[in-house]
């Protein structure tokens, strides 16, 4: 019998096919925060110390009107609410913790701050024209500041931003955009007032209270430029609001 051979057939090659491996990397969820959280912020804590000095200033001061002691205590614990307001908002930065409650707990405390002060300017000084000066510069402060964060919230920006305050007028504008003037001016007017109730309990002798006329002459005329920007903030902000009544009511045309 004869023998065929049978030719072998080359083995195929199997190629295998590379698998690319594809790392996902899963980021952690960041914890999400509650609606409590926001009153326990580390700046909320600095805004809530603010308060309560301004409360028991408010309180000193009320004291000394008929005793005479304790305007030194009182006006210590004033400084440190107005000085706090700087720290609050480091804070605020440093821990990312900036919130809309805060930054209206520290307009309101600054506020009402300022408003007591200038009540209790009224008691001390019996001069009639100097008592409607400050009661005058109580609701200039007031109402030139609630409408300026009303016509804010309106346009949907901050009250300080430069978007803000795009289309008011120009001293408002420099007020906030250039920090320098809006320091002079805010540390100023304070000083001014803080050296009027010092100034009121301070001996009559001239040689002892030099250094506080001084000071006091040098912060009168940020004080008065702080009150003239509040009167175009004042004119300004209406202008926008009443801006905004135009744009709804002719939308609705």
């Amino acid at each position: 019998m004869a023998t065929t051979r049978r030719s072998k057939s080359p083995a195929k090659k199997v190629t295998k096919t590379p698998q690319l491996s594809v790392k996902t990397s899963i980021k952690p969820k960041k914890e999400l925060r509650k609606t409590a959280d926001v009153f326990l912020y580390i700046p909320q804590f600095v805004g809530y110390s603010r308060v309560l000095s301004t409360l028991l200033s408010m309180y000193y001061m009320t004291l000394s009107l008929t005793s005479g002691t304790h305007y030194l205590l009182a006006i210590n614990l004033y400084l440190y609410s107005f000085i706090g307001d700087l720290f609050d908002g480091m804070a605020a930065r440093k821990f990312n913790q900036s919130s809309k409650f805060g930054g209206v707990l520290d307009m309101v405390t600054d506020r009402c701050t300022t408003a007591g002060m200038l009540v209790v300017l009224s008691w001390i000084y019996v001069n009639e024209g100097m008592k409607l000066m400050f009661l005058g510069l109580f609701f200039l402060d007031i109402s030139s500041h609630w409408m300026q964060m009303t016509s804010s919230l309106m346009i949907g920006e901050h009250h300080k931003s430069k978007e803000g305050n795009a289309k008011r007028f120009f001293l408002v504008r420099l007020f906030y955009e250039n920090y320098a003037f809006f320091g002079y001016c805010c540390v100023g007017a304070e000083l001014t007032y803080v050296l009027l109730y010092i100034l009121a309990y301070l001996p009559s002798s001239p040689t002892k209270i030099y250094t506080e006329y001084a000071l006091y002459y040098v912060c009168t005329p940020a004080c008065v430029c702080k009150n003239i920007v509040n009167l175009a903030q004042l004119a300004s902000a209406s202008w926008v609001i009443a801006e905004e009544d135009v744009r709804v009511f002719n939308k609705g045309q």
